[in-house]
């Protein structure tokens, strides 16, 4: 059973761009949104931590923050933060792919 120690850092740094969203912009939608997407993927990796296989969680937050995120980049060009956000997002989607085709082939 190995922690999700990587799942782990990018719930914090969601959860930290919300609390910097709000404290530079005074955003509160920031605030909560990343706060509610920190926490829920501070869930997802507690639970790929007890079973690799569980990752509809991650999957769902990840693949929300991507498509949002990948909005905004869209529409703005900016790459602080949307686009770092929209990146992140997707490389974490394709680490739980390879992570689940691993885990499907060692089974």
């Amino acid at each position: 059973m190995a922690i999700d120690w990587i799942g782990y850092g990018y719930a914090a740094s969601i959860a930290t761009g919300g609390a910097i969203g709000y404290i530079k912009a005074g955003s509160s939608i920031s605030l909560f949104a990343g706060l509610l997407f920190g926490i829920l993927a501070t869930f997802g990796a507690f639970q790929r931590s007890q079973d690799p296989k569980n990752v509809w969680v991650l999957l769902g937050t990840y693949g929300t923050m991507s498509a949002v995120m990948g909005v905004r980049f869209l529409s703005s060009w900016k790459v602080m933060p949307a686009g770092l956000i929209a990146g992140a997002s997707l490389l974490m989607i394709l680490r739980l792919g390879v992570g689940f085709l691993q885990t499907k082939k060692n089974a």
